[in-house]
């Protein structure tokens, strides 16, 4: 056993269980993370994807998706806000605990009530619908289980402290410094340690989740089309209001350019009507 001060005049006896729990295993779980993602990248880049579902059902998932997407950022912008900032800063900019406690509450069972929403119809949707359960794997399984848990885990510390109200835990006192601290590579385990039986399980089932991530479908998260906002526009041609004679010259004048006429070469395939030539000839011959 070993004893350091979570807090000032607060002595917190440490097993080498909190050591491997608070001081290695976050460890462990960036290195299978980075390390499983660009191993699946390099080794499986057919398989990164969502393996989406819509064309099977889409009546429910249009609903069930964004409701759990968009719940999910606001959970991960609330996680960033309570872990990253300290309180020093929110009091310094005005912000008092019970304000800060009040809002972290209000939008983050918000958030979670959400997210959990989302979740479930998903799963519902997966195991009510013929084709999408049977595109179901074991893999997908699993990490439904994990996921849920985790969602489920957070609104559950997040509900405790309403009901415990003033006398509630404060987390930004014990696992936000620990969460601040492996930056740094110097883990505040005691701090980690006192904390509740709560936080622990919903800590460690998010470790848990990052670990079996890059070897799961939640790759997709990784890879955001954020290249569709820079990329080049698309040019679509519409068809010639003069039946296609506009396509027949550019093509007899690209001929005319490079020597070589339909009457020179008897073989060459006779001008299509309906398009211009934009590398769309293969689609003329609905139109005839």
């Amino acid at each position: 056993m070993v004893t350091l001060e979570a807090q000032p005049g607060a002595a917190v006896e440490l097993s080498a269980l909190d050591i491997v729990l608070w001081g290695v295993l976050p460890y462990v779980m960036v290195v299978v993370l980075v390390g499983g993602l660009i191993w699946r990248y390099k080794y499986d880049q057919f398989g990164w994807t969502t393996r989406s579902s819509q064309l099977y059902e889409s009546k429910l998932l249009r609903i069930a998706s964004p409701l759990f997407h968009f719940g999910l950022l606001a959970v991960i912008a609330g996680h960033f806000f309570g872990l990253v900032i300290p309180k020093s800063w929110t009091e310094a900019v005005g912000m008092s605990q019970d304000f800060y406690h009040f809002n972290a509450l209000f939008v983050g069972g918000i958030a979670g009530i959400g997210t959990l929403g989302g979740i479930v119809l998903l799963i519902y949707r997966r195991r009510t619908t013929g084709p999408v359960f049977m595109a179901t794997t074991k893999n997908d399984k699993a990490m439904y289980v994990v996921l849920t848990a985790a969602i489920v885990f957070g609104l559950w510390t997040t509900l405790a402290s309403v009901f415990e109200g003033g006398h509630g835990h404060n987390y930004r006192e014990t696992v936000a410094p620990w969460f601040r601290s492996l930056f740094i590579f110097q883990p505040d385990i005691a701090a980690m340690a006192a904390a509740p039986f709560s936080f622990h399980l919903h800590t460690l089932v998010g470790m848990a989740l990052f670990i079996i991530w890059p070897f799961t479908r939640l790759v997709h998260a990784f890879t955001a089309p954020f290249h569709y906002l820079f990329r080049p526009y698309i040019v679509y041609r519409s068809r010639d209001r003069d039946g296609g004679r506009t396509g027949g010259r550019a093509r007899a004048g690209a001929g005319s350019r490079s020597g070589t006429t339909a009457a020179q070469n008897p073989n060459a395939p006779a001008a299509k009507r309906g398009w211009s030539a934009v590398g769309t000839q293969d689609r003329d011959t609905r139109n005839r």
